[in-house]
């Protein structure tokens, strides 16, 4: 493999950046990670440090890196290549990674939103290889989605198209870290889905029969609520057949709204697989036009939590040719 042409891709997200070489075919050779915070020197120093890993490992193996992607959870400039907005990770908006990235590696670098880059690993190397008209959803520490329509990355007028957590779906909701009130993320993300659960475990004494109510028994996350559901917790499946209903609308809505050949979900509480799946697919059957819920077929990840870094060296590869 000496002298293959290599591509990076950087993957920041609200608590650890990863970054991958990867290969022309989408194959990972190489992968890295580090835990960062939001702290602007913090996040610089983590993908610093992530970077020049794989980029002195490149050296090693005489592999050149042609080009490089970064992706990032917030709203990404495509003309100013600056992050506008982070809800859930403002220090982003102080700093400018894609610069430091380039610095580092001294070869070409775009920076995505985050969403849009899994969207991409998808459609160029995963579940959706093949499809024209997909979007992937994330549903992690907040929820994004990556639209791509006939076959191209769609951005919208200034790259920000996507923020499919931030479409409201109770208007007497929760405020929102973006400013609104009632958005998809206030009940459907993982910090939130674990406050809906504590918040019933607290008021509803028949949940304390679940074993997320046995004290010492761990840490309350959205991995343990899966687990607890996969060995039968009734109140775990409960909260995740609750999520899978509000995902489902708001799924719906897009179906509705672009007739997409594939919906494609990602992220971490996708841990939760077809517990969530099942109960997001009944709701948009229930909810989309027959037709369009009929021709769009809904499934989980293929890349997993590799969507983004895939994504981002394959965008960079065909952004640069």
């Amino acid at each position: 493999m000496d002298d293959e042409t290599i591509y990076m891709g950087v993957d920041v997200s609200a608590t650890i950046v990863k970054a991958a070489l990867v290969n022309a075919e989408g194959e990972i050779c190489e992968i890295t990670q580090e835990a960062i915070g939001d702290d602007p020197g913090v996040v610089l120093e983590g993908v610093r440090h992530c970077v020049e890993r794989l980029r002195d490992r490149a050296s090693e193996r005489r592999w050149p890196i042609r080009s490089a992607g970064v992706g990032v959870p917030g709203l990404v400039n495509a003309r100013t290549r600056r992050v506008e907005a982070a809800p859930n990770l403002p220090a982003l908006v102080k700093v400018n990674v894609s610069e430091v990235v380039a610095e580092l590696l001294r070869c070409p670098v775009l920076i995505e939103n985050d969403a849009n880059m899994a969207a991409y690993g998808e459609f160029t190397c995963g579940a959706a290889r093949g499809r024209s008209n997909v979007i992937y959803i994330a549903v992690g520490t907040g929820i994004g989605a990556g639209v791509i329509c006939e076959g191209k990355l769609y951005r919208g007028s200034l790259g920000f198209a996507g923020e499919f957590g931030h479409t409201t779906v109770d208007p007497e909701g929760l405020p929102c870290a973006c400013g609104n009130r009632g958005c998809l993320e206030t009940i459907a993300s993982g910090p939130n889905i674990v406050r809906r659960a504590r918040e019933r475990l607290f008021r509803d004494r028949s949940s304390s029969l679940s074993s997320l109510a046995i004290p010492g028994a761990g840490e309350l996350t959205p991995e343990r609520i899966a687990t607890e559901a996969l060995t039968g917790d009734d109140f775990s499946l409960m909260i995740l057949e609750q999520t899978g209903k509000w995902i489902g609308i708001a799924v719906a809505n897009v179906i509705n709204l672009l007739n997409p050949d594939m919906v494609v979900l990602g992220g971490g509480v996708m841990v939760a697989g077809e517990l969530l799946l099942n109960p997001i697919i009944a709701e948009v059957k229930r909810r989309a036009f027959a037709a369009m819920a009929a021709h769009c077929e809904i499934v989980t990840s293929l890349l997993g939590g590799q969507a983004g870094v895939i994504g981002g060296a394959m965008l960079a590869r065909d952004t640069f040719r």
